[in-house]
């Protein structure tokens, strides 16, 4: 198949490309370097052997989209492009909601205009806000979400679900992922935030590469083993190769499908600190700090509905989570600007 892969330089992006060109997929790529940056092409190149198609281009500029469908003949669609930092989106929900959600606006426009009506939407644990049960099956209803990146996430899924019911020829796959760490085993490509880093993993790789000085804990009182929050890490391949096991539900007559993304398995924070200090020798100071609005305690993935639809499971553990994140961060101590 020929996929166009929205935001195909980010971090899960360049991920799923190797895992498609691998698996023999043709891939053409669009993003637009807002968090990503344009040595991720030489990088993908040089693990797969393969050069993909690229186009610098922002989903909000439909004559641009329009111009690939025409030129290129897409079987499908891997969308991950948007903005993602939490506290951002809390300061310019504006911004979030005309990036997010009016870029796969137009995104879906075009699809529809050319003919192309098979999505895979990278979408996120977050849209079940505060669960209403753990481990977190398909059917957990949906909740109300902390923030406006969550929205948008939300927002989009149900886009998607009304495009679907409305239009039977679209064949649509909503992936919630939980919390994805790691990185390509070979250390040429991995997560590069910019500015501070929101989530736990690139926090944990700048302070022990000596970019920040201390890992911050946001609370150690919840109701959880050591008191810190518990989440689902799942290692970046294993959530690329979701992508790509995914498209055997992009035939006609699918509709909507709906998978989690995760381990099944709970790591708290003292967890991950723990295990990255034993897979790479390093040390991480750490200070406690008050708990972060709108987090939860505890948040881990049923994901056995993928394992009987699409044959996927997880297979990297935690060690080799943090031993991966661990190799791209001492390679790249700057990231990409290295």
């Amino acid at each position: 198949m020929k996929i166009l892969v929205t935001g195909g330089t980010g971090y899960i992006g360049s991920h799923t490309v190797v895992e498609l060109q691998t698996q023999g997929h043709d891939v053409v790529i669009l993003d637009n370097l807002s968090n990503s940056d344009m040595k991720v092409l030489d990088r993908l190149e040089a693990i797969t052997g393969v050069r993909a198609v690229f186009y610098n281009a922002d989903i909000r500029d439909k004559k641009t989209l329009d111009d690939i469908f025409e030129k290129e003949d897409i079987d499908a669609v891997i969308h991950f492009a948007g903005l993602k930092a939490v506290g951002e989106s809390v300061q310019k929900p504006l911004m979030y909601y005309e990036n997010n959600i009016g870029g796969t606006i137009n995104l879906l426009n075009s699809m529809s205009e050319h003919g192309c009506k098979n999505i895979i939407f990278s979408s996120s644990a977050t849209v079940y806000g505060t669960p209403a049960f753990v481990p977190i099956t398909e059917e957990c209803p949906k909740g109300t979400c902390t923030n406006p990146y969550g929205w948008t996430k939300s927002m989009i899924e149900q886009i998607l679900t009304d495009t679907c019911f409305a239009d039977k020829e679209w064949n649509v796959v909503l992936l919630r992922y939980f919390n994805p760490i790691g990185a390509h085993e070979s250390g040429t490509i991995g997560e590069n935030p910019n500015g501070i880093p929101n989530n736990l993993m690139p926090y944990v790789t700048q302070v022990a590469v000596g970019r920040l000085k201390e890992l911050g804990i946001f609370g150690d009182d919840y109701d959880t083993p050591d008191g810190t929050g518990v989440r689902d890490y799942i290692h970046v391949v294993d959530l690329a190769d979701g992508h790509v096991k995914a498209l055997k539900k992009l035939e006609p007559g699918s509709g909507l499908s709906i998978y989690n993304l995760g381990t099944g398995q709970g790591y708290s924070v003292l967890d991950i600190v723990r295990n990255f200090e034993e897979a790479t020798g390093v040390k991480i100071p750490y200070v406690i700090k008050e708990r972060r609005a709108g987090d939860i305690a505890e948040c881990y993935a049923d994901s056995s509905k993928a394992f009987r639809e699409l044959g996927w499971k997880a297979k990297k553990g935690i060690k080799e989570m943090c031993a991966d994140s661990w190799r791209w961060q001492k390679n790249n101590p700057n990231g990409y600007a290295d």
